[in-house]
């Protein structure tokens, strides 16, 4: 029985599945990025929640939940991928410099390059999640940061990222219109992008940042008990983190579980890019309470990775994601709007036989979710599953 209302959604079979392609992310600069990550004070692997009930309604073997809400005390997954991109930054800086050709970020926290350091301002877009990653990486490796949010952002996110020292400028538009300004000023100016969306000529920061994400799925693996995985579903948004999950599951197991990409109908950029072939920006205000995926322009080199990879596409209303927070809620585990999209797309596909057979979600099957972030909006939170918590 469906957990949740009938709703409606858009489904995607990518013709392109499975057709070889170039390689976006290397093994050797993912044991790179895990062998920093691993070693900043605070680590520790973020628990992977089994969830029976969701999987009894959705008719299959099991389904388990990466949560991300305890990560670095940043609510997200978010922190694995900014803050190492910034250290990647300074490391680099320092090479540059004449300054040390092989630093490390703990050369970096321990403030021994600190009057050097001080003299580089990092800068990005943000919804929220990945501006405070940036933010709380240039305090910890000690440079400047100024980071842009679109009009859209609350308050509360915004006040997140303030809070670690960044300055915080707001710029009329959508999420594109703030990275284009990020990098306007950051040309004008001598600052350092440090994006998690990628575009001709910008890719080897965004590489470092998917690095670093991962090490989110490189955990669920280890986390996961019993039989290989059958299927994951996880966010679109830029695409970033689903074409890091992507390439990781690729690296773990044969075969690699299907992968189907969730996204918001009103920001459903990667499906459009999946419908026309090529990636694919949508118009309009992208105006989905789904914070964190209300991306119209897909990333380059997540595109190159998921144009290939991904098994199917999906677009889910407002209504499923927040239906989801609030029966997280009820089984006491708090998810926030942007990480729900994956366990939204399971429940409305599995509740029909059409979108099921397209999914080969069967009675065996076993998925994997990624709840990629907490309440990283407290307020925001409990307006949307007020009612829900006890």
């Amino acid at each position: 029985m469906s957990m949740l209302p009938p709703l409606p959604f858009r489904l995607f079979a990518n013709p392109r599945a499975g057709t070889p392609g170039t390689v976006v992310l290397t093994e050797a600069g993912y044991r790179r990025a895990r062998a920093e990550i691993t070693t900043w004070p605070g680590y520790e692997p973020t628990p992977l929640l089994d969830l029976p009930w969701v999987a009894e309604a959705a008719g299959v073997a099991a389904v388990a939940m990466k949560d991300e809400g305890g990560r670095f005390g940043l609510g997200s997954f978010k922190a694995l991928g900014g803050a190492y991109a910034v250290a990647q930054v300074l490391i680099g800086y320092l090479s540059r410099r004449g300054l040390e050709n092989a630093a490390t970020s703990a050369d970096l926290t321990s403030g021994r390059y600190g009057e050097a350091t001080r003299q580089v301002t990092v800068t990005c877009a943000t919804d929220g999640n990945h501006g405070r990653s940036v933010a709380w990486g240039a305090k910890r490796f000690g440079c400047r940061c100024v980071i842009y949010v679109h009009e859209t952002v609350s308050q509360g996110r915004v006040d997140a990222i303030a809070r670690y020292g960044a300055q915080v400028r707001r710029v009329p538009g959508t999420y594109d219109d703030a990275v284009r300004a990020a990098a306007d000023e950051a040309a004008a100016n001598g600052w350092f992008v440090v994006s998690d969306t990628s575009w001709p000529g910008y890719t080897s920061v965004p590489v470092d940042v998917m690095q670093g994400y991962r090490l989110m799925a490189d955990e669920a693996t280890a986390q996961w008990a019993g039989a290989d995985p059958t299927h994951v579903f996880i966010q679109g948004g830029v695409g970033g983190v689903a074409a890091a999950v992507s390439v990781q599951m690729r690296a773990r197991y044969r075969p690699a579980p299907a992968l189907v990409v969730v996204e918001p109908d009103r920001a459903a950029c990667l499906l459009a890019s999946a419908e026309t072939g090529a990636p694919t920006a949508i118009p309009g205000d992208l105006d989905t309470l789904m914070a964190g995926l209300a991306c119209g322009e897909p990333s380059l080199l997540a595109w190159q990775e998921l144009e290939r990879a991904t098994a199917v596409f999906m677009a889910v209303p407002d209504e499923a994601a927040v239906a989801c927070m609030r029966l997280l809620a009820v089984h006491g585990a708090v998810i926030g709007e942007s990480g729900v999209a994956g366990l939204a797309g399971l429940l409305l596909a599995a509740a029909g036989p059409a979108p099921r057979e397209a999914l080969g979600l069967t009675a065996d099957s076993r998925v994997l979710l990624f709840g990629t972030e907490g309440a990283t909006d407290p307020v925001l939170y409990q307006n949307l599953v007020r009612g829900a918590v006890a």
